[in-house]
């Protein structure tokens, strides 16, 4: 089978770009096959060394979860080149019941990151934050969040081939205009780079994760989706209502709004101590 190249992956990410594949996932896809790739080196590509791939990853200590996304993204190359009978079956998971305290941010510790962006002068990153936890957003749906929307308290997000109608809080347009405004921003997007660029996945990741020290909050808990958690946890607390969440989280499966309000370990424990069914 002729082995990958850079054309084949530059013909594969623009396959990925035409069937309206989110920009996160097709970094990622184009991550995880590049990955594949340099670990086949000058093999020939079979089925056999895709499975053996699977299994290092296993010896490599991934989790479960990362693996099978990892071989999503593989698999479905693996198709685009036509050559699907390598692809590999994904590992069996039993469906957790709860969430690891050191992956969940809460809000005492989001409250602590917004303080500390203010008070080290990262007023950009800090209102990029509000309004991924105020609105539950994607970070690659932060392009929406223009002078425009603001305006109207509202925005249209198109993604995967849905469309859907978020509401913006009124406090969050206000100050996020008057940020526009001092940055002399009179329409388009807010959250810019100095070069007028969209700021990239890469930088907010960093971004927030310099954070941490300062902020006293465990890196493991710093990163954008963690956000978009934050919020689902905290919109259901006060609606009780999974399906109108996961409308506003633009899912098509409630299964997967399901996952997001998974409690922790420690949640979970005092759950079963309250049941009293041990003398």
């Amino acid at each position: 089978m002729e082995r990958s190249t850079d054309n084949t992956l530059a013909a594969f990410e623009g396959w990925l770009a035409e069937t309206e594949h989110s920009p996160g996932t097709i970094e990622k896809y184009i991550r995880d096959v590049r990955s594949f790739t340099r670990w086949l080196d000058i093999r020939a590509l079979t089925k056999q060394e895709t499975t053996q791939w699977k299994l290092q990853l296993q010896r490599s200590g991934y989790a479960p979860a990362t693996i099978n996304s990892m071989l999503v993204a593989v698999n479905t190359y693996l198709s685009f080149i036509g050559a699907p009978e390598c692809r590999v079956k994904q590992l069996r998971l039993q469906r957790r019941v709860f969430r690891e305290r050191t992956r969940e941010l809460n809000r005492e510790e989001y409250d602590r990151l917004l303080c500390t962006a203010y008070m080290e002068g990262k007023e950009r990153l800090a209102l990029l934050m509000e309004t991924i936890c105020a609105t539950g957003i994607r970070v690659s749906e932060l392009q929406y969040i223009t002078v425009e929307n603001l305006q109207r308290g509202r925005a249209e997000i198109s993604l995967k081939g849905k469309i859907r109608t978020i509401l913006l809080p009124a406090k969050l347009c206000r100050k996020l205009l008057k940020y526009a405004k001092k940055q002399k921003t009179a329409s388009g997007e807010i959250f810019l780079t100095r070069n007028g660029k969209p700021l990239s996945r890469k930088q907010i990741w960093a971004e927030m994760k310099a954070l941490c020290e300062k902020a006293g909050v465990e890196r493991s808990k710093v990163f954008p989706h963690n956000l978009r958690h934050l919020f689902a946890r905290t919109f259901y607390r006060a609606s009780r209502d999974v399906t109108q969440l996961a409308d506003v989280l633009g899912h098509s499966s409630i299964e997967t709004t399901r996952i997001y309000l998974m409690s922790t370990g420690e949640e979970h424990q005092r759950q079963l101590e309250r049941l009293g069914l041990v003398s």
